[in-house]
Order: structure tokens, then C-alpha cells, then sequence
């Protein structure tokens, strides 16, 4: 039988405009925590006007919410690229595993949200539906400040920790790095405003990688 030629293989490299996906992310999930903390009161008890202003705007920040998630994992992925062969096990699994809690707890409290939108046309009693209205958007809070919130923040102390060890990001980024992931970590605050500082660091680092894009998984 005649051998078929061996097919040249070619390492799949990271384009730098996937970096991009940083600030993609972070101007969808901070226009989205600005759309639900405008139309939600942070006292679950105060009624909210779901067939108003406070309900489009519900609306469109459920719209973004998805595509914010996708660019999270965009960002994610050229985060650890540019750790290569310097990406250490335990660290990686720590990281990677609390940035997909900390995502899955977003489409979680989204999907609270789209709950009680969809179910605000429902014939439910005025005290019932006031009462399970509460309940999620106290829910929801929770999730997303509580859970969600310290989930990002092991995030950025696993992949600060790693920079720091192996020199790969400057000691100023580390630093803002440890500082914004300390805040979020101890900070028990139920106000939506202390969310944005995720988003806030992801467009840091995500800059960065753009103006210095050589890292250790480029040839």
C-alpha cells in the first residue's frame, strides 16, 4: 500500500486580538450591572414597576448578560495562553475553577432575574407575588455579591499568585491585582456598584496583554 505523505502540522497560536475579549466582557457585564442596579433598589422590599423603565431595562441587561459570559471565556483562555508552559496544576485548577463558579453564579442570578420579570404578568395575588418578588431579588443579590463576587476574587488571587512567582505581569499589575481581590473577598456589601470592580480589573490586564502581547505560550 502506498504511504500516505505525513501532513505538516502547525501549532494553533492565540491571535492578539482575542485580548479584545477582556474589554468586550467588561463593558457588557458593567453596562449590565448598571441596567439591573438602576432598575433594582439594593432593599429587596421596595416594589419595582416591571412593566416600566425598570423592566426594558431588566430586559436589555439580560440580553447582554450572555455575550458578557462568552467574552469571560475568551478572556480566560488568553489569559492562561499567556502562561504556557509556566501555568502550574494547582493554581490552574484553582483558577479555573472559581472564574466558571464565579460564571455560572452570574447566569444564575440572571436567570433569577428573568424569572421574576416573566412571572411579574402572572395572576398571582398582590401579597404573594410582592413576597416572592422579595425573595429572589434578595436571592439574586446574594448570589451575585456574596457567592459570585468572592469566586472572582480566588480568581484573581490564583492567577496574581502565579504572576507574581513566575514574573510573567509587573509587580504594579500583581499588586492592584491583590488589592481589588482583597476588597472583593472581605467586603460584604449587598450594592451592585462593588461588582463593577471585576470588570474594572479584567479591562486592566486585558490592556496590558494588548500593549504587550508577548508572553510565554508565543514562539
Amino acid at each position: 500500500m502506498d504511504e500516505q505523505p505525513a501532513m505538516p502540522y502547525r501549532r494553533l497560536r492565540t491571535p492578539r486580538a482575542a485580548a479584545i475579549a477582556g474589554i468586550v466582557f467588561s463593558a457588557l457585564f458593567g453596562t449590565s450591572l448598571i441596567l439591573f442596579r438602576t432598575a433594582l433598589d439594593a432593599d429587596p422590599s421596595i416594589a419595582v414597576d416591571w412593566t416600566g423603565l425598570a423592566g426594558t431595562r431588566v430586559r436589555l441587561a439580560l440580553t447582554l448578560m450572555p455575550f458578557a459570559g462568552i467574552a469571560f471565556l475568551w478572556f480566560l483562555g488568553v489569559v492562561r495562553d499567556r502562561l504556557g508552559a509556566l501555568e502550574d496544576r494547582f493554581f490552574a485548577t484553582v483558577a479555573l475553577g472559581s472564574a466558571l463558579v464565579f460564571l455560572a453564579m452570574l447566569f444564575v442570578a440572571s436567570a433569577i432575574a428573568g424569572g421574576l420579570l416573566i412571572s411579574s404578568g402572572t395572576e398571582l395575588g398582590v401579597d404573594v407575588e410582592r413576597g416572592l418578588t422579595a425573595f429572589g431579588r434578595a436571592m439574586m443579590l446574594q448570589i451575585s455579591n456574596v457567592y459570585a463576587l468572592r469566586m472572582g476574587a480566588v480568581f484573581m488571587l490564583s492567577i496574581g499568585t502565579v504572576w507574581l512567582r513566575t514574573g510573567l505581569m509587573p509587580r504594579w499589575l500583581v499588586a492592584t491585582t491583590y488589592l481589588l481581590a482583597l476588597l472583593m473577598l472581605f467586603i460584604v456589601n449587598l450594592n451592585l456598584w462593588v461588582t463593577l470592580l471585576f470588570p474594572t480589573w479584567v479591562v486592566v490586564v486585558s490592556s496590558y496583554i494588548l500593549v504587550r502581547p508577548s508572553g510565554v505560550g508565543d514562539d
